[in-house]
């Protein structure tokens, strides 16, 4: 007798087998969700402490160019260290350019199924590839989101590897992705105390990963999430959201909204820059809500270390653990990665089996 694991295995496998992705069920009729989307109601708590969803907090929004660099980096400072988010302005990307990626990737998701599926793969090698869950087949409930991903080794992808219905929008937008992030780069190691220079100089974030995620509306919300609870395994992350909604912070024991905000870009402190930080810049927890409307489109620009630091070991930075000692040991990011796939989005964090 097959028993509930089998069969939850095997409904992932015909569900992978279609390549038509949670788009694919929605196109199909379908007015109740397959069991394997259902999450249970520790994932889907609106709050963990009850009293705290009345208070309006939001997440701190930073100008880029509205004051001077010392209140910036103030700014900054106070951000990654109290929230590990804050949405930028003023951040040198027309308007224009995060239209277009959001359209782009719209275009590419409602392609039709024949057209899209020569791009479905599950190879965590091939540059630019398109499925849904990556994690589909480690975590227990799969989340109501379809991705495209694309990989820029050292800043670089020949934009010909791209499909061609969203070629330029992505181009356009990465082309401007990479200078914002070494600004930030700049800003974040002044914010640290250390030089301008610092991130830059010990390559860290080099290479980017841009996954583009399609949240097609949902007929039961109430059951699962867009994107479970988790912390990135980047030390960078900068994110374009539509005007939809729907993502949430955890901060001090509560899911905040962030709201969207015309031009504006989400920052967020990965888990390994707060493994570098020795715990002074930290790493958010958030989470994506399903929703009746849709499709909400979103754009995650993960950034990591230069291929041939992929697995050089990066520790505590000495200046900043020199008073306590460092919390945690040396890990590359390739290793990071591996555990970090293999653990799937379960809603703990990575970081944890790092600490010394």
């Amino acid at each position: 007798m097959a028993s509930n694991q089998d069969y939850h295995h095997r409904a992932k496998a015909d569900f992978d087998e279609t390549k038509a992705g949670v788009k694919g069920l929605l196109d199909s009729g379908l007015l109740r969700i397959p069991e394997m989307f259902v999450h249970p109601p520790e994932n889907l708590l609106q709050n963990p402490s009850p009293e705290t969803h009345k208070t309006n907090v939001q997440v701190p929004l930073i100008d880029l160019k509205g004051g001077k660099r010392v209140e910036t980096v103030a700014g900054i400072r106070e951000a990654s260290e109290g929230w590990g988010m804050f949405q930028v302005v003023n951040h040198g990307i027309p308007g224009r350019v995060l239209e277009e990626m959001i359209e782009g990737v719209r275009r590419f998701h409602e392609q039709p199924k024949e057209v899209k599926m020569k791009w479905y793969s599950r190879e965590n090698e091939q540059r630019v590839k398109y499925y849904s869950n990556g994690d589909l087949y480690v975590s227990k409930a799969v989340n109501w989101r379809d991705s495209i991903s694309c990989h820029y080794a050292d800043g670089t992808l020949d934009p010909d590897a791209l499909p061609q219905v969203c070629r330029v929008a992505i181009k356009n937008y990465m082309e401007r992705m990479i200078g914002l992030n070494g600004m930030l780069a700049e800003l974040l190691s002044e914010a640290l105390g250390l030089e301008t220079g610092y991130l830059a100089k010990i390559d860290c974030m080099r290479t980017a990963t841009l996954v583009c995620h399609y949240y097609p509306s949902c007929p039961e919300p109430d059951l699962t999430l867009g994107a479970t609870k988790h912390s990135d395994p980047s030390y960078l992350t900068i994110l374009l959201q539509d005007s939809i909604g729907g993502l949430q912070v955890l901060h001090r024991n509560q899911w905040v909204d962030v709201q969207p905000i015309k031009e504006a870009l989400i920052v967020n402190i990965g888990d390994l820059m707060q493994l570098i930080t020795n715990d002074k810049f930290k790493s958010v927890e958030h989470r994506v809500l399903a929703a009746p409307i849709g499709p909400r489109i979103s754009a995650a620009c993960f950034f990591y270390p230069s291929t041939a630091n992929s697995c050089k070991p990066y520790g505590p930075i000495k200046e900043l653990s020199e008073k306590g000692g460092p919390k945690y040991r040396e890990i590359d990011h390739k290793q990071y990665m591996a555990y970090y796939r293999a653990k799937g989005l379960d809603g703990a964090s990575s970081l944890s089996l790092f600490r010394l």
